[in-house]
């Protein structure tokens, strides 16, 4: 008897798994909601995301782009450099969680807005993404 419940907690528990990895990757990402104008106006560092703002950068805006396209497992979500803000979907290896990137020219200065979307902390992956970006960012 004992081994009967085993396997049945084993399989739902296989399933419960198998459900949230399907949900997280499956779930639509709204335009509506991410791509939205970064409104920050000095570089922020928050639990679940990052903001750089890079003063008088706003003409590095197709540079990163190029950059952050080559990123494994990310894809534009909504925008285009010719618009002055793109926002992009990076997905995280294992699991599939999704993380938002807008990036946007106002003025003279580039904007980068990293967030999650699941979670309360993303342990810093935002952050190490967007340094990573930025020290390949051409450095003039």
């Amino acid at each position: 008897m004992r081994m009967i419940w085993s396997f049945w907690l084993l399989l739902a528990v296989v399933v419960t798994v198998a459900g949230f990895a399907g949900w997280v990757r499956m779930a639509p990402s709204d335009p509506a909601r991410w791509h939205v104008p970064i409104t920050a106006a000095e570089d922020r560092d928050m639990p679940g995301g990052v903001i750089r703002v890079l003063k008088g950068r706003a003409g590095d805006i197709g540079q990163l782009d190029d950059i952050i396209r080559a990123t494994p497992r990310t894809s534009v979500l909504a925008g285009t450099v010719g618009d002055g803000r793109v926002t992009y979907v990076t997905r995280s290896k294992l699991w599939g969680f999704p993380d938002y990137t807008t990036i946007e020219a106002k003025a003279d200065d580039l904007l980068i807005h990293a967030r999650l979307r699941f979670g309360q902390s993303d342990m810093g992956v935002n952050r190490a993404r967007v340094q990573d970006w930025l020290s390949r960012l051409r450095q003039d």
